[in-house]
Parts: C-alpha cells; sequence; structure tokens
C-alpha cells in the first residue's frame, strides 16, 4: 500500500476482471461445505426461482476483494470488509462460458488519526451491480 500522504479520495487503487466457472464454484463448494444445489444444478437453481446456478454469496465477496489485497501486498492489512448483496452471480455451464466479476476500487477515504483508508469496490456481472457499499478499510503497516 502506498504512503497515506500518496492517496487522495476518489484516486483509483485498480481494477480487475475475474472468470467464474462451474469448476471454481466446485472447488468452493468443497472448502466451505456449502453444497447447497442452487451452486451446482441448473434444474434445482430454476426450481426455486432463480435464472440457472449462482455463485456463492461469500465466494463473489472472496473474490472481489482480492483487488484490495493484492494493492495493499499484505492480506492481514484489510480490517474490516462488509458488502450488501444484491444481484446474484449466474454462473452459466461450460458451453456458455461461466461468468465474469469486474472490480473497480478507488479510495473512499482516509483515516489519517487510524493509518487507515477506506476502499469502494463497484462489482458488476453482467453488467449489473452485484454488490453494493462494498467497503474494505486498509490499516497501512
Amino acid at each position: 500500500m502506498p504512503a497515506l500522504n500518496d492517496l487522495s479520495v476518489g484516486q483509483e487503487i485498480g481494477s480487475t476482471t475475474i472468470d467464474i466457472s462451474r469448476a471454481d464454484l466446485v472447488r468452493y463448494a468443497g472448502a466451505s461445505g456449502d453444497f447447497n444445489p442452487i451452486h451446482w444444478n441448473d434444474r434445482f437453481a430454476e426450481q426455486v426461482g432463480l435464472p440457472g446456478v449462482i455463485a456463492h454469496g461469500m465466494f463473489t465477496m472472496g473474490a472481489a476483494v482480492q483487488l484490495v489485497t493484492d494493492w495493499a501486498d499484505n492480506p492481514a492489512a484489510v480490517v474490516d470488509y462488509q458488502t450488501r448483496f444484491t444481484k446474484p452471480v449466474v454462473v452459466e455451464n461450460l458451453d456458455t462460458g461461466g461468468a465474469t466479476l469486474e472490480v473497480t476500487g478507488v479510495i473512499g477515504a482516509i483515516d489519517e488519526a487510524n493509518s487507515s483508508v477506506r476502499v469502494d469496490l463497484t462489482v458488476t456481472a453482467a453488467g449489473q451491480k452485484v454488490l453494493v457499499k462494498a467497503q474494505a478499510v486498509v490499516r497501512a503497516w
């Protein structure tokens, strides 16, 4: 993370594109223990009113904050991270290419007293915001 005096509110920290496949969802399900069929079974997901298989919310949240941890160059520097989920991330089958997250981060606030910054993330999939108020607090080391 750059020095606090080198940062300004509104400054972009970067952007990234994250491709998500059904295989990613299977690996995440194994790691998290969340085997809900909405994350792997099209028929089940549609029967419960979803447009298809969706990514785990925590997978989406974790994938998005990677931009911040890379920028900070220290995952432990992220001392708080919160968001609201607004739209599901529909992950098509392998034949149709999965899903893509677009993530951009900007400095939302600088707290010199606590040697920290708030990074505001914009996270979209298929042209729609999937997370809102996605904010990570990063402490300078």
